[in-house]
């Protein structure tokens, strides 16, 4: 196995409110080597875009991360001061956001925004700098790069807003990239244009990609690794091939089993979750998901359960994992 290019240790991310300390990561540790794609799934409220701000350093009062390690190529990324972490940010860690309309600059153009970012972390001139993004900008797809260089955002569909935040993402060949929901709001052909990119991206720089999404289908066509979260916490990781066909946590499941599948008919119907995610300010003592388990013991709300390596790096936190068969399904959605 590869050494990893990003080590997160027992990440723990907080926020303090007058309805108490939400705890929106809560121990999280997860690997990443170069050249593979993570995929964070969960519902809204899962901790999903936090932990991938935490790992930017971008997570804003009253947010604060109070335990754990990220260590990118050995350097811990919590220790570094708000100065040594801007030479990372943006250089060797890009990041898509959600959305392309609040991360623009609307009184910029969209060619000195991308550019900006260049002259801060290369030692080039402004023609250099001018050149390389109509260089990223005929890369990630945007038609007439000279014409649209001095374009506005609001000049541009939501696809191609998007695919100026990837250029601006990848400006200085990260070697980690992270993309949060970055189909959201698009419609169908865009968001796979958009997914195209990011892979032909991730191919061409050789760098590790963290997908933060909601989409199985969107899992099942980018990842390597799946990490479901559930209330702050990872419940199962494992290869992507593993997770569809022998997901073993029964959160993991009920993702699964709420798709739409192309053998449904009209008369088929969904199983949906039963109730709601917990209140990350009121945890139960035991496992945050046992209150919507269909398979939940007494022990189940008595205690979290430990996080398991059932079988070659595929893990799970459930009391249960050694009593709920694998359901084995060969249709990857």
């Amino acid at each position: 196995m590869a050494e990893p290019i990003l080590q997160v240790q027992g990440l723990r991310t907080h926020f303090t409110t007058r309805q108490g300390v939400i705890k929106a990561v809560d121990g999280l540790s997860f690997n990443l080597e170069a050249g593979k794609t993570l995929c964070i799934v969960g519902e809204s409220g899962s901790g999903k875009t936090v932990s991938s701000l935490s790992i930017m350093r971008l997570v804003d009062l009253p947010g604060r991360i109070v335990e754990g390690q990220i260590l990118y190529r050995d350097t811990d990324l919590l220790k570094l001061d708000e100065a040594e972490m801007e030479k990372i940010r943006g250089d060797r860690i890009g990041m898509v956001f959600q959305d392309p309309m609040a991360s623009l600059n609307p009184a910029f153009r969209i060619g000195d925004q991308i550019a900006e970012g260049i002259l801060i972390h290369q030692e080039v001139d402004k023609a250099e700098a001018r050149k390389r993004t109509l260089e990223l900008l005929a890369q990630v797809g945007i038609p007439h790069p000279e014409a649209r260089y001095g374009d506005y955002p609001h000049q541009f569909s939501g696809g191609m807003r998007q695919r100026v935040l990837i250029a601006s993402a990848i400006a200085c060949r990260p070697d980690i990239l992270i993309a949060d929901e970055p189909t959201t709001a698009l419609d169908v052909t865009i968001q796979a244009q958009i997914l195209k990119l990011l892979k032909e991206v991730q191919r061409n720089l050789n760098s590790a990609m963290i997908l933060v999404t909601h989409d199985l289908g969107v899992v099942a066509a980018m990842a390597d690794y799946v990490m479901v979260m559930y209330a702050g916490r990872m419940v199962e990781y494992a290869d992507v091939e593993t997770i569809f066909a022998q997901p073993r946590h029964p959160y993991t499941r009920g993702l699964l089993e709420s798709l739409i599948r192309l053998e449904d008919t009209r008369e088929t119907e969904l199983a949906p979750i039963p109730g709601m995610p917990p209140d990350l300010s009121r945890l139960p003592a035991g496992c945050s998901f046992a209150p919507r388990c269909p398979a939940a013991i007494e022990t189940c709300g008595a205690r979290y359960p430990a996080l398991q390596d059932i079988s070659g790096g595929h893990q799970v936190a459930c009391h249960l994992v050694a009593d709920l068969a694998p359901a084995v399904d060969e249709t990857v959605p």
